[in-house]
């Protein structure tokens, strides 16, 4: 369960939400002598000021591939270099868009939850199977169930704060 609301925290800290933030370029990845590497391990990744990034090849035959990559993965920059350093200006947002993230933000959220009713479904199919063959005592069982689901609801109200605060900060102009 920590698992999935550290996954889904991760997650919405890639989202492009009108500021200038290094991790929107963590699901892309750039092709390295043949091989898919993320961006950050084939360059250094900074935001000198709120709406711009810059990006600094530790070689300098990556600069266009680096570009490629980051038209390829349609986040909405339009990468320029100055041969040494490629720049991305953050356009703001569009009410569309702003929309189109809350959503997709709201989907992850809902994707943690299962992933959290998922554990506590098979903690609670461990415990059944316990009483039933390793004798524990019914009581037992029942107080672990409780428990379990005491966390599940934790984790679930987690997730939610965490899909609030995001939609907070995607809203905010």
């Amino acid at each position: 369960m920590k698992d999935a609301v550290a996954f889904l925290e991760e997650d919405l800290k890639s989202y492009r939400v009108g500021k200038a933030n290094p991790l929107v370029f963590n699901g892309v990845t750039v092709d390295y002598y043949g091989t898919p590497t993320p961006i950050a391990q084939v360059a250094s990744v900074t935001s000198p000021d709120a709406k711009t990034l810059a990006i600094q090849p530790w070689e300098k035959n990556m600069i266009p591939k680096i570009e490629k990559a980051i038209i390829d993965a349609n986040l909405g920059f339009t990468p320029q270099n100055n041969g040494e350093v490629i720049r991305c200006t953050v356009p703001a947002l569009t009410e569309e868009r702003r929309k189109e993230l809350i959503k997709k933000a709201k989907g992850a959220g809902e994707n943690a939850k299962i992933v959290v009713r998922n554990a506590r479904r098979d903690g609670i199919e461990l415990l059944k199977k316990a009483q039933k063959n390793e004798g524990m005592p019914e009581d037992t069982q029942k107080e672990a169930e409780t428990e379990i689901q005491k966390i599940t609801d934790k984790k679930v109200k987690e997730v939610d704060e965490l899909v609030a605060a995001k939609e907070k900060d995607i809203l905010t102009v």
